[in-house]
């Protein structure tokens, strides 16, 4: 019997762009407004008083470092599809579906893993890319970069 291997990407799938290319015109843009959207509000909760500076000097780097952490969490989840696909695997492989992360336990705790590090990346990412905007307290810089990494983390793993 011939074994047969589907990949599953996270966000959409990945032969989508070679076929398509024009995706690219609707999930950048939408990251972006995202991504803008998540940093206004978390100034405006904060009360802050130069919100449209601070976006200006922020959102082209929160938007670059959100795919940069989204890519760190990809790579965990073909890690996961990689460790079940070594021969001698194919009993587990066939009980555990890393990229359905609603059909076993582990591979649900193996998407939550790759939401959280995606999450803590894009944290870290973002308090480095808030180091030199002045505009912030560092009590600010830390919440921002806590509700990007919640609210942008890479949810859309859960989706098979």
């Amino acid at each position: 019997m011939k074994k047969q291997v589907k990949l599953y990407n996270v966000l959409f799938p990945v032969w989508l762009l070679w076929l398509f290319p024009q995706v690219l015109l609707i999930v950048l843009p939408g990251n972006l407004f995202i991504d803008c959207l998540v940093l206004f509000c978390a100034l405006r909760a904060l009360k802050h008083t130069q919100k449209g500076a601070v976006l200006r000097q922020l959102w082209w780097k929160f938007w670059l470092l959100g795919f940069a952490a989204d890519l760190v969490g990809t790579a965990w989840m073909f890690l996961g599809w990689y460790l079940l696909s070594v021969p001698g695997m194919e009993t587990v492989v066939r009980y555990v579906d890393m990229l359905r992360p609603f059909t076993h336990p582990l591979a649900f705790v193996w998407t939550l893993a790759g939401v959280i590090i995606a999450g803590a990346c894009i944290y870290f990412f973002d308090k480095r890319a808030m180091k030199k905007c002045e505009l912030l307290t560092p009590r600010e810089k830390h919440i921002i970069a806590l509700t990007m990494a919640i609210v942008t983390a890479p949810w859309l793993f859960f989706l098979p």
